[in-house]
């Protein structure tokens, strides 16, 4: 009899009866219990992290910046709550430790009285850091706690980058307020150095200024020094003439007192004579052409009148008798006689030698006549006259006395000015060095401005001015910088498509384990015959192969329309699946059938050395040694690695591989179970009497 329908009267077997009828169903489901119910109920557990209770504590008080108020933990309180992250409960902080310790709460989240403060310091001199307090129990549940950290290092980073935002939207606010002040102080700078240009050219002026200032106040101090001596000269002068009016004033007042009297007694005498000197000359001169026969008579009585005059003034002038007027009068009249005389010989001379200049003559007698009648006519009014001398004289001092007086006081201010004149001059000189330096400096101040306002100008173009749209997005950039730009080539979209790969062929594993508890490794019937080893082999294994498919599909089917699992390559899934089922109940066939009731133990730690060297839930690499010493040698390290990718996607190449060794371990194990199938054809004592039987 064939191996296939001894495997297909194994299988009848179970329809005999409903308790095999109910192995069998059993058999087919029992695979759900550890793949579906296992992934249904890791499915997808951070989805509803929003059922585990987490005590929320917000002691913060807030605090206030640059006049702003800030709430960090309220505002940090609200995001939480509407995030939905966890099952938020507010309570208190002794509420929270105590609802952490006896299991009421997993963990516990609390913002600190500081919080806001401290997240404010940081605009400020003394920046601080500023911690959430994470209380967490693992008595209560260690994956929670574990949870918990990924999920609090986001809400940390989040309150991080949003106090981060807040301190660099100030910094980028001040950089436009400092570009503004630049391009201000730029635009300052431009009309500094217009302002300073035009200083320098007044610099310039009030320097050729002073330069003619500096030789006028010379010329100046010169004028001043000649002047001062000019004026002592003066004082001096107008000193003598007051000290000789002064003389002069004595004598004539004395004098007046004097020779008033007489002159005022005379008056007549003196203005008869000189009428008679006048009407003689005009007599002469009339009688020009008579003179010649009258100039001796003439002269002689010239003589006699001039002696006359001569006699008078001898009296009354020579001893000072008479005021200095009235002998000056006297003595033009003594002067005017003795013209007469001079003339009268004169004319009598010439007429005696015929040589006279008649016109001459004529001329002089006109002059005598003149003068002669001039006194005549001031003679009746001499002693007013010399009552007004004396009046004059006496001005003539005082006046002269002013003048002396003022001159001193010229001469003393002019040798104040003089001094001050050198003074000036040597202020000039110092002030046109001066400016002369000044001149220069504002030169160089010139140069330096324009210099300024490009420096300033340029570094306005290099300060940026940030508007509040960019703003927003460069304090977004620099306060959190560095993205995680994660591309997942190949997405699992929960947690239960990811450990798929790793619970199906538990399943499967399980199944052919008990699927040899109900069906024997090595059929009784092809034993019993003595059919070749190979026959007996193919009829213990065809029959588990076979429920091992139903059980693949049964799984799957429970797996994608009851759980939700999306397979990229459905097809390619569960012909792998088939695979390894088979691959499965051959090597549990021969573990069974080599070792007998020993076998089930070698199953089941067989399964365990799977479970932990497959990679299933962490990277192998993660793991102690000896599971990365084995893990190239068992074949669900490799049946982990291709349904991952024919359930979420990528290459083939580990599917091949992964192919290509479980045929080798199903022909292998098919192998070792007929070379068993041989051994048990030949009764022994083990065989008769087995050591363990289970």
């Amino acid at each position: 009899m064939r191996s296939p329908r001894l495997a297909a009267l194994e299988l009848r077997r179970f329809g005999r009866g409903k308790l095999p009828r109910a192995a069998l169903v059993a058999l087919l489901v029992l695979p759900l219990l550890y793949g579906a119910l296992y992934l249904w109920s890791f499915w997808d557990p951070y989805g509803r992290l929003d059922r585990i209770p987490v005590a929320l504590v917000n002691d913060d008080r807030g605090a206030t910046a640059d006049g702003r108020r800030i709430t960090a933990g309220d505002d940090l309180t609200k995001g939480l709550l509407d995030s939905k992250v966890f099952e938020w409960h507010r309570v208190s902080a002794a509420e929270a430790r105590k609802g952490v310790e006896d299991g009421t709460y997993y963990l516990s989240l609390t913002m600190p009285a500081d919080f806001s403060r401290r997240i404010a310091s940081s605009a400020g001199g003394s920046p601080e850091t500023s911690a959430l307090q994470v209380r967490t129990n693992d008595a209560n549940n260690y994956i929670v706690g574990q949870i918990s950290k990924t999920v609090f290092n986001e809400v940390r980073t989040a309150a991080s980058t949003k106090a981060s935002r807040s301190f660099l939207d100030k910094i980028f606010i001040s950089f436009s307020d400092i570009h503004g002040q630049t391009v201000k102080a730029a635009d300052g700078a431009d009309q500094l150095k217009g302002g300073i240009g035009k200083a320098e050219k007044g610099s310039k002026d009030l320097a050729d200024g002073l330069a003619e200032a500096k030789k006028g106040s010379g010329k100046l101090a010169k004028g001043l020094n000649k002047l001062n001596t000019g004026a002592g000269t003066l004082e001096d002068g107008s000193q003598q003439v007051a000290d000789g009016t002064q003389a002069l004033a004595d004598r004539v007042n004395g004098v007046a007192g004097t020779a008033g009297p007489f002159v005022k007694d005379n008056e007549k005498s003196i203005g008869d004579t000189a009428q008679l000197v006048a009407d003689s000359a005009k007599a002469v001169r009339d009688n020009l052409d008579t003179l010649v026969k009258n100039a001796p008579i003439a002269a002689e009585g010239a003589h006699l009148a001039s002696a006359a005059l001569d006699d008078i003034y001898a009296r009354r002038c020579e001893q000072p008798v008479l005021p200095d007027t009235a002998c000056a009068d006297l003595k033009k009249a003594k002067q005017a006689a003795a013209d007469v005389a001079t003339v009268a010989d004169d004319v009598n001379t010439l007429i005696a030698d015929q040589n006279g200049d008649l016109k001459t003559l004529k001329k002089n007698l006109g002059t005598l006549q003149t003068q002669a009648e001039a006194l005549a006519a001031r003679a009746p009014r001499l002693s007013e006259d010399l009552d007004d001398a004396v009046k004059k004289i006496n001005k003539l001092n005082k006046g002269a006395g002013d003048v002396a007086a003022g001159a001193k006081k010229l001469h003393t201010g002019i040798g104040t000015a003089t001094k001050g004149a050198a003074d000036l001059d040597d202020g000039v000189g110092a002030l046109e060095t001066g400016a002369q330096d000044l001149n220069g400096g504002m030169f160089k101040l010139v140069d330096g401005s324009g210099k300024l306002a490009g420096g300033l100008h340029d570094g306005a173009r290099q300060i940026p001015d940030y508007g509040k749209k960019d703003r927003d997005q460069r304090t977004g950039v620099m306060a959190d910088p560095v993205q995680l730009a994660a591309r997942d080539l190949h997405h699992a979209p929960n947690y239960g498509t990811g450990f798929a790969p790793y619970f199906i062929p538990l399943s499967l594993w399980v199944g052919a384990m008990v699927a040899y508890m109900l069906i024997p490794p090595m059929n009784r019937r092809a034993l019993a015959a003595g059919a070749s080893s190979w026959r007996i082999a193919l009829a213990g294994w065809l029959p588990v192969a076979a429920v091992g498919v139903l059980q693949t599909a049964a799984l799957m089917a429970v797996l994608h329309w009851a759980i939700g699992l999306e397979m990229t390559r459905a097809a390619g899934t569960m012909g792998f699946l088939f695979l390894v089922a088979a691959c499965f109940g051959a090597i549990v066939q021969w573990l069974n059938a080599r070792f007998g009731p020993a076998g089930r133990i070698l199953v089941l730690a067989l399964l365990m050395l799977q479970l932990t060297s497959a990679g299933g839930t962490y990277p192998v690499q993660t793991s102690p040694g000896f599971f990365n010493a084995i893990h190239p040698f068992l074949p669900m390290s490799y049946i982990v690695e291709a349904l991952r990718r024919l359930i979420t996607g990528g290459g083939l190449g580990p599917v091949w591989l992964a192919c290509a060794v479980l045929s080798g371990f199903t022909a292998a194990a098919l192998a070792l179970t007929a070379l068993s199938a041989r051994r048990r054809q030949v009764w022994t004592l083990d065989r008769l009497h087995p050591e363990l039987s289970l």
